[in-house]
């Protein structure tokens, strides 16, 4: 999928579990999506544990920082 159909991906998902406040910066889902080239199931994982990453760090918000952290946990880099 693209950039964009990424972005919606994740609202959607983050929709339909109640909370449609935005929860991650422009910079981490284009990290997300650069990373998991569009594919539904790499976006899953990696956008899951970029919020646990945030969740970790105290963050309201996923930031990239949280974004790299989940391409290291996922990834194993």
């Amino acid at each position: 999928m693209t950039s964009n159909g990424t972005t919606s991906y994740v609202a959607h998902h983050l929709k339909i579990a109640s909370h449609p406040d935005q929860l991650f910066a422009e910079d981490a889902l284009s990290l997300v999506h650069i990373t998991s080239r569009g594919y539904p199931r790499a976006v899953n994982n990696l956008a899951l544990q970029a919020l646990v990453a945030a969740f970790a760090a105290g963050k309201n918000l996923v930031d990239e920082a949280a974004a790299h952290a989940s391409v290291s946990e996922v990834i194993g880099d």
